[in-house]
């Protein structure tokens, strides 16, 4: 890889203040100061990126405007051909979404007795999920508990967190990393079998488990097999494009739609668990992302339609530490566990200008700032990138760590002429996670009775902002919520009569009396890059 003269002189100052900046220990900022710094930088206090809702639930409330116009969307099946009368799947739980809360959705529903069937979009596994690099929180050591891992939760949220979710997460946070622990998912351990544990952006003990710098993958990997081997149906390539009701206003299905074919299938069921993940696809306010091809925010739409709400809608998050060079993997995740174990953030004049570990939020800002009004950027062709200083990690820990500790990470750059060993490399903020979500309680219910959600698609665990780790807990532990909660559920529920759509003609009156013309089709399902972001 070539780099420009401007990089590598601005890469000779942060090799003559390596040594200095390791040593450095940088302040975190007070309250005060982040407040500041979020409302003059983040992406979400920008108030033109946004606008008001104007139907359903949300009324009147922001949401970005590249949401918006999917929430405002033409439905699919109004162009389409819907014969209610033809089955053609019948199950107790359907679940919607193939990634780590749909397919632990999937497994507890399945061990409880449900006929249960996951359909997806692209391929089981397909999903964010698949893309977490720095591992997974839980409160399982001696000198931790569920009560701090509490606290650091709600204060990395803003206090903004739906407690009744936050405690469920942390309450069974240690049980599910022994479940996938026994599932064979492979985390880190030392040689007498102790999990070994790091610390993440504003953690305040080490609760981080992972599987080298692949541990979304391998979590992922593990319960791919566990769905296959218990033969429970998957249908790949199939998207959901409308919630059914029952004659008494209940979900009771889905219309789903082949991808590869165009042909329409009737999903009739008791339960339905909306497990789509998240929007990194939608490419707000024209920022890069780090999520996979389907991340569309499609679960959003489907539950909004039907009748639920959403909750911190207008709230996403942009990862601090996106690829911002080479541009062949623009945007693409640089973990947060590459600054805990020491590598920090530095401008183009080689200075460190931050806590290495400040919530995320908070360390977006501050690189956001740093390359605009600060003037303190480097030149990546594309825009303006600082530098993480990624040969401290071998500097601090001893030759060859970074190599064992980030082998993934290492082969990505690698494919490209950089050594991340030798070679700080250059950030940028990325879209990266869904804060908000459909509203729900913690038993995953919404506001439409026998609809579920679980997952990023979900809205109020993590507040306005959330915690490295705290992404594939939810998932385990919402999505093994969902599937206990939908069995248990589909019991006591009567075979669902009446099947209807009445909703999403509903909807789509109420949008023609509000003037919406030519609206795009909704929901989204695959992203377009005929136009340039």
């Amino acid at each position: 890889m070539v780099f420009t003269e401007e990089m590598l002189a601005s890469m000779k100052k942060v090799e003559a203040a390596r040594a200095e900046n390791i040593a450095l220990e940088p302040r975190r900022m007070t309250a005060d100061e982040k407040d500041a710094l979020l409302a003059a930088y983040h992406p979400d206090y920008r108030d033109e990126a946004f606008t008001a809702i104007r139907l359903g639930p949300n009324a009147g409330e922001k949401v970005p405007v590249e949401l918006n116009a999917v929430l405002e969307g033409r439905s699919r099946v109004l162009d389409l051909k819907v014969d209610l009368e033809r089955i053609d799947y019948d199950v107790d739980v359907l679940v919607i979404g193939g990634g780590g809360a749909g397919s632990s959705a999937a497994i507890e529903a399945d061990a409880a007795g449900a006929k249960v069937m996951i359909v997806t979009k692209l391929r089981i596994g397909d999903a964010n999920t698949m893309m977490a690099e720095g591992g997974i929180q839980a409160a399982d050591k001696p000198g931790d508990s569920p009560a701090q891992h509490y606290l650091d939760v709600m204060g990395g949220g803003h206090y903004c967190n739906r407690p009744e979710l936050v405690r469920k997460l942390v309450s069974d946070g240690p049980a599910c990393i022994q479940w996938l622990n026994e599932l064979g998912v492979e985390f880190d351990k030392a040689p007498d079998g102790t999990m070994i544990t790091t610390h993440g952006g504003g953690t305040s003990r080490k609760r981080m488990h992972a599987a080298a710098d692949y541990s979304g993958a391998e979590i992922m990997r593990t319960l791919r097999d566990e769905v296959l081997n218990r033969n429970i149906p998957v249908v790949d390539f199939t998207a959901a494009i409308e919630i059914l009701k029952d004659a008494d206003g209940r979900a009771a299905g889905a219309v789903l739609l082949n991808m590869e074919t165009g042909e329409v299938r009737v999903a009739r069921a008791k339960c339905v668990i909306i497990a789509t993940g998240g929007a990194g696809r939608m490419h707000y306010q024209g920022f890069p992302t780090s999520n996979h091809y389907g991340a569309t925010a499609d679960g959003l739409v489907l539950a909004y339609r039907a009748g639920a709400k959403l909750l911190y809608q207008d709230t996403l998050q942009y990862h601090p530490t996106g690829v911002a060079f080479p541009q062949q993997i623009y945007g693409a995740l640089v973990t947060e566990k590459v600054r805990s174990m020491g590598a920090k953030l530095i401008n183009s004049e080689g200075e460190c200008f931050m806590h290495p570990l400040e919530t995320r939020d908070v360390a977006a800002a501050s690189i956001i700032r740093e390359c605009s009004t600060r003037g303190k950027g480097v030149n990546t062709g594309t825009g303006r990138a600082v530098w993480l200083d990624t040969p401290m990690i071998d500097a601090i820990h001893g030759k060859g760590t970074l190599e064992k500790r980030l082998p993934a990470m290492l082969r990505m750059y690698l494919k490209f002429g950089i050594d991340m060993r030798e070679t700080p490399i250059l950030v940028y903020p990325t879209l990266h996670y869904q804060n908000g979500g459909v509203e729900i309680d913690d038993r995953c219910r919404t506001a439409v009775e026998n609809l579920y959600v679980a997952g990023e698609a979900a809205g109020g665990v993590h507040g306005r902002n959330r915690l490295m780790g705290n992404s594939l807990l939810d998932v385990i532990v919402f999505g093994r919520n969902a599937g206990q909660q939908a069995a248990a559920a589909a019991k006591d529920v009567a075979e669902p009569k009446g099947l209807n759509l009445a909703h999403v003609d509903a909807y789509e009156a109420e949008l023609s009396r509000l003037g919406v013309k030519d609206a795009e089709p909704s929901p989204k399902l695959l992203p377009d890059y005929t136009r340039k972001f």
